[in-house]
Formats: C-alpha cells, structure tokens, sequence
C-alpha cells in the first residue's frame, strides 16, 4: 500500500507561554509517535526506507524539498506539521536561524536514515563520471 505525503498548515497552536518543542513532543506522543528528537533537518536528500516520519515546525520558518532531488520545494513554518510516508526523500534547502523542528516515528522498526547518492559504475571504463 502507498501513503501520501501530508503537510498540515499551521496544525499545531502553542498559546502564551508553552514550550512550542514540548507542545509537538506532547502531542506526537499523545498518538504514539515516539522516539522524538529536536532539531533542523538535513541539507541534504536523506529518507527512512522502513518507517514513518512526522516533522513539527516549533520554530522559525524553513524551505524543504519532499521527494528527493526532483520533489516540490514547500516553505513550512512554526505550528505546520508534515507527515512523510516510509522512503520520503526530503531536504532542508534554506532555514531561518531559529527554524526547529521536532520529529518522531510510529512505533515499529527502528528508524534507519538513507543517503541519496549518485551510483557508481560496476567497471570504472564504465563510469560516466569519469573522463576518457
């Protein structure tokens, strides 16, 4: 089965004087999302091959591309939340300087991040990365 990507505008409302990283920690917690940690997101495509991913904005506002080097560029800023399916390339291309972000995983197997790489040629005659 294939999920979507979701992106849920300004979803979360920190009110006066709350902790907008504990708020999302609370409330992905609150639907068993765990595993939660605090911080930007890669500058470069990365994605979980076997697990869910939702990222919280706290903080800030940040331009992020979803789905790997092609995908769409979205701006997400504090109180969005986006819900990544399993093998969801996505990047972080510009981030203001107190963009934070709260991410977490539904429980299951462990989170497993992969690197988007260009591969390389079995014979090195072969690699188009290489001149004549």
């Amino acid at each position: 089965m294939r999920w979507p990507f979701i992106i849920y505008r300004g979803a979360v409302d920190f009110g006066d004087g709350h902790d907008p990283a504990a708020v999302m920690e609370d409330l992905f917690e609150a639907n068993s999302w765990g595993d939660t940690w605090r911080d930007g997101i890669y500058s470069y495509v990365h994605y979980h091959s076997r697990i869910h991913e939702v990222l919280g904005i706290a903080r800030g506002k940040g331009r992020v591309r979803f789905g790997g080097n092609k995908g769409r560029i979205f701006t997400l800023k504090a109180g969005d939340v986006a819900i990544l399916p399993a093998g969801t390339g996505h990047q972080c291309l510009f981030a203001e300087e107190d963009f934070l972000v709260v991410g977490a995983y539904p429980p299951g197997p462990t989170t497993n991040a992969r690197r988007s790489r260009i591969g390389r040629a079995r014979r090195r005659a072969l690699d188009p990365r290489r001149s004549i």
